[in-house]
């Protein structure tokens, strides 16, 4: 039976949209095989609209042997996840296609570490809070495409098997924190208002610039404001899985107030004598004063 979510999505995409408004739970069964020898083979990654989460650029990155910088640069293109502009990012493609940038004539040359939606392909996934629930569901559905012949291959096999034959687990348990910030950002609403560049700046970072992350926890500011004892903060440095993880934890104590990561007790204070040092030697250097607030300079 439909969900009323997938109902919604029957309603607002187009007649002919390849989604299947039908919820599928873990244990059912589905029809669908792609394997080197079908007629369709590669025609998927001819024309695509992949978003690129977190962990794939870890993945990718490490498989490339560049820095995320270097990836996101060379690989992907930016886009605007809502009307805040919460930045995304989507595979590129061969120049004047719509070919994936890692299709070669033998197949994909990233096959090992391919994108979630890849490995996802042709079921598709999404995150829903259903109205007065705390937790977030993953719900499944078929995306049947007119070009696919796997549909019609004599296998069949549950979602939960095709996951875990796609190594669709690893990707998800290492999304789903980020997944679930971009969730409550959207449900939220006004209640969190728009976010200021800053915040927009420290996403973009926590989720596609895991060597920037890095740097950033071992800077004196973040130090003179995070009580991380060493051992943690080796291990951080030492694990970018755990590393993600962890920006993820501060992206929502930024974004939401979530306090996991222990803040210094004079931690303020500092901060605040830290501006007020730096607001006095703009003024020398300038040869003039800091106006008083609520007065005109």
């Amino acid at each position: 039976m439909a969900t009323d979510d997938l109902k919604k999505i029957k309603h607002e995409i187009p007649f002919s949209s390849p989604v299947q408004p039908v919820e599928l739970a873990l244990d059912d069964e589905i029809q669908f095989h792609c394997h080197k020898d079908i007629a369709c083979f590669n025609a998927c990654c001819k024309s695509i609209d992949i978003q690129i989460t977190p962990y794939d650029i870890l993945r990718l990155k490490r498989h490339l042997g560049m820095s995320s910088s270097e990836f996101v640069a060379r690989y992907t293109t930016p886009f605007a996840m809502d009307f805040h502009n919460m930045p995304g990012l989507k595979m590129n493609t061969k120049p004047g296609t719509s070919e994936c940038v890692f299709l070669t004539a033998e197949g994909c040359s990233v096959y090992q570490d391919r994108p979630a939606a890849c490995r996802y392909y042709a079921l598709g996934s999404m995150g829903v809070r259903k109205k007065d629930s705390a937790t977030v569901e993953d719900i499944f559905f078929m995306v049947k495409e007119n070009h696919c012949l796997g549909h019609e291959e004599p296998r069949t096999l549950t979602v939960r098997q095709y996951r875990e034959e796609q190594g669709c687990d690893e990707y998800d348990e290492h999304n789903r924190a980020w997944r679930d910030v971009i969730l409550k950002k959207r449900s939220s609403g006004p209640t969190v208002g728009a976010p200021s560049e800053r915040s927009l700046q420290l996403f973009d970072m926590c989720s596609y610039d895991m060597d920037s992350f890095c740097e950033f926890i071992q800077t004196d500011g973040f130090d003179e404001v995070f009580d991380l004892d060493g051992q943690t903060k080796k291990s951080l440095l030492e694990n970018e899985e755990l590393l993600l993880q962890f920006a993820f934890r501060f992206l929502k104590q930024v974004l939401f107030g979530e306090m996991s990561i222990p803040v210094k007790e004079d931690a303020k204070d500092k901060r605040m004598a830290r501006r007020s040092e730096s607001q006095a030697r703009m003024n020398a250097n300038s040869g003039g004063s800091a106006p008083e607030s609520g007065t005109e300079g």
